[in-house]
């Protein structure tokens, strides 16, 4: 545990941090990453879940398995049936993934905050002026996972997806310390539009995952389709496909972001403020009183 808390500590610089995650090749990393973590060895397995344990504060007691095949396999562990209660409130969005709440609240006009003093716009994000234009003045969440977190994620509340849009790009980390130093970083990174379509209201809420160095790929159950760094960016693709709530819709392979978008109308849920933890099926949105 010494050592664990020794490496924290170093990792606690900001300058450092930034260093060692983003001034490497961060595309040739993860495409390493990406193949390494796949090898299905027991030593290597064992040796990398074991070198991951001293970074972060990882938890296997949930998972629904209890050994693995690769570190991949660790990555994207399913969880135990039934140890993400679902907030059944049909006037209550829940958080799509276990995350740490990063900046929320009300958009300002089409433009979102990504750390104090530094916003970006809507637009860019989402590379659709009419969709940008369709949360004007709305509200949004940023949920970061950690590389420790369950990678998972599910709908926010019965609804239908209409449309997922691949955008390629980078592989930023998006942790604190790049998000400070990196300006319009969502807007650079490779990501995911889905659009859904909430069953109750009719209203469009919108989940942009967006991926991060090492492994990077993001993973859709519901469709062909992989968001990956090393593929070639991807049309629009509609399709028609129904969510309960908390049905799972995909996975990352690392840890990265969330951002869920919202129209005007649905404003945060209490207890959601910046720094705090959220869970799988706990509230995040709710309709405006």
């Amino acid at each position: 545990m010494r050592e664990q808390s020794f490496i924290a500590g170093v990792f606690k610089q900001d300058w450092l941090n930034f260093v060692l995650t983003n001034r490497i090749p961060r595309r040739l990393a993860t495409s390493f990453i990406g193949w390494f973590s796949k090898i299905e060895q027991p030593l290597i397995r064992d040796v990398s879940i074991g070198i991951w344990r001293l970074f972060s504060d990882l938890d296997l007691s949930e998972a629904r398995k209890k050994t693995f095949t690769s570190l991949r396999d660790c990555f994207i562990r399913e969880l135990k049936e039934g140890v993400r209660p679902i907030n059944q409130d049909p006037a209550i969005l829940v958080s799509p993934c276990d995350a740490i709440v990063g900046a929320c609240g009300p958009i300002a006009g089409t433009d979102l905050l990504q750390v104090k003093g530094s916003w970006y716009p809507l637009e860019e994000l989402v590379r659709d002026r009419e969709l940008a234009e369709s949360y004007r003045d709305g509200c949004y969440v940023t949920l970061r996972l950690t590389a420790s977190m369950y990678h998972h994620f599910h709908a926010p509340c019965d609804c239908c997806v209409e449309q997922v849009t691949h955008i390629w790009g980078d592989t930023w980390n998006v942790n604190p310390p790049a998000l400070a130093r990196v300006e319009k970083l969502f807007c650079k990174n490779e990501r995911a539009v889905i659009r859904t379509r909430v069953e109750a209201t009719g209203q469009l809420v919108t989940l942009v995952p967006v991926a991060a160095i090492l492994v990077a790929g993001i993973r859709l159950r519901f469709l062909d389709l992989i968001v990956d760094p090393r593929r070639s960016e991807a049309p629009a693709i509609p399709c028609k496909t129904p969510f309960r709530k908390g049905q799972e819709m995909g996975w990352f392979e690392h840890g990265s972001t969330i951002i869920v978008l919202a129209p005007k109308g649905v404003v945060l849920s209490p207890a959601v403020r910046p720094g705090s933890t959220i869970r799988m099926g706990e509230a995040l949105l709710q309709q405006k009183n």
